[in-house]
Order: structure tokens, then sequence, then C-alpha cells
């Protein structure tokens, strides 16, 4: 068994609570453990879960079933929330009590600056019916997922990792990988569109008194994205290669394969 993983450093997950209320399935529940691993949170707590089944649980969880085994069960919902300063419920429904929502993007902020000092707990309801009013009198604020009003209601596991992402985006800690090649300056991309239009004139692709027209075409086309010198590199070499082909077929097979 894996040790317990660790919260994502510079974001306060390790603040964060996710606090399950009845759950019914244990297929959600270990979903629920794989999206917190995915977003590098590790608190959670089963408030009256019952028996589920734990097969199918660990089966969902995937690689994170480390956090079903530390999870916290414990029979009511109060004993889940007792050491919590904030509780955020998550509701699709409405109702008189239910109408001072705000999405999961919207109140990130508040949550993330609350868990660099507290435990903020993610209140997530049944997935039959979801939260009732008396969960929803323990809690402080509540969250609403945007979604189509015709089916509002999403899977419990989603609905985790959805607020859970929004967390993680805001916390903004994440970066995209940089592309590791530069880009490529104007005279490699005019270098590589001459090889090009040689190379489509020796295949017989476009005839000479075409070719301007039709390498305008190809400039626009290589135009549309951003070319980095690994790119252009390849391009020259598919070029090449063409160019290569066409004269051992003609008969002038040089000397060196193309590199």
């Amino acid at each position: 068994m894996n040790p317990v993983r660790q919260a994502y450093p510079g974001v306060p997950q390790s603040g964060i609570r996710v606090v399950l209320c009845r759950p019914i399935y244990g297929g959600n529940i270990g979903s629920v453990c794989r999206a917190m691993a995915n977003m590098g949170v590790s608190d959670l707590v089963l408030a009256g879960a019952g028996d589920f089944d734990r097969v199918e649980a660990r089966k969902m969880a995937c690689w994170a079933g480390d956090l079903i085994e530390a999870s916290r069960a414990v029979a009511t919902l109060d004993e889940a929330l007792a050491d919590c300063a904030l509780v955020f419920g998550a509701t699709a429904r409405g109702g008189l009590y239910r109408q001072h929502t705000r999405s999961p993007r919207d109140w990130a902020p508040d949550i993330l600056a609350a868990a660099r000092s507290a435990r903020v707990a993610l209140l997530f309801g049944p997935e039959d019916d979801g939260l009732s009013n008396d969960d929803l009198a323990r809690c402080h604020h509540l969250i609403r997922i945007p979604s189509s009003a015709a089916y509002p209601a999403l899977n419990l596991a989603q609905a985790v990792m959805i607020c859970l992402y929004e967390l993680y985006t805001a916390g903004g800690t994440f970066e995209a990988p940089a592309e590791k090649s530069p880009l490529a300056d104007s005279g490699q991309k005019e270098r590589m569109l001459a090889l090009w239009e040689e190379a489509l004139l020796a295949i017989g692709f476009m005839q000479p008194d075409k070719a301007r027209h039709m390498m305008l075409g190809v400039r626009r086309i290589f135009a549309r994205g951003a070319l980095s010198e690994d790119d252009v590199r390849i391009l020259m070499g598919i070029a090449r290669q063409a160019l290569w082909q066409s004269r051992q077929a003609a008969g002038k097979r040089p000397a060196d394969p193309p590199r």
C-alpha cells in the first residue's frame, strides 16, 4: 500500500476536506478518491455511509486506493464537520433555502484563502437526492455547478472533480510544459518554403507557371500556426526526401541520401 499522498505544494489543499454525506455506491466513492488524488486533496470523510462495495470502490479509485483506506467514516454529519471553520455545500436543487449559490469558480478564491488558516469542508449529498434542508442548515455557503436546466444533477464524482479542479486552477501553481524548441525565425521559414517549392515542382504537384499562385496557398497553410525550429526541420526533411525520391525515379540519384 502506498503512503497517503501529500497535497500539491503551493496550494492549501491540505486545509480542504471532502465530505460525502450518506454516499450509496462504492464505485462513486472510489471515483471521488481518484478525483481527489488528481487534484492533490487527501482528506476524505464519509458521513453515514453505511456498508458499500469496497471492491468496486478500489477498482474505480485506480491508483488512489490509499485514499479509501485513509478516509474516516463517522456516523453523523455533525461529526464530519465539527472541526471545520467553513462548510460549502454543493446543491443542484432549487428552493427557498437554496437560492444564494455561486459557482465553484466564483467561490474558489474565497475557499483557498480560508483554507490557508482553517479547515474548509466541501460537502456533497447522496447520489439519489442530494443534500436535504437539514444538511444545508450546517452549510455556511452553497455551491451550484453550472449545468443544463433540463438535467442539472451531476454524478457525485464528477461534481467533486469540477469543484476541486476549480480550486486547483485558482491556486495558480500549474504551469503547462514549455515548448522545448524556440519559434522559427522568418529566415528559417523562407528557406523551408523555398525547399518545399522545389520539391513540389519536382514531384509534379504544380507547374512552373502556377508555382507562385500555389505557393501563396502553401504559405497560408503554414501561417495558420506557430512553427518552432523543430517543426521547420521536420518540414524541410519531408521536402528533401521528396526531392531525393523524385531524382532517384528520374535516374539522377544523388551521392548521399537526404539528411
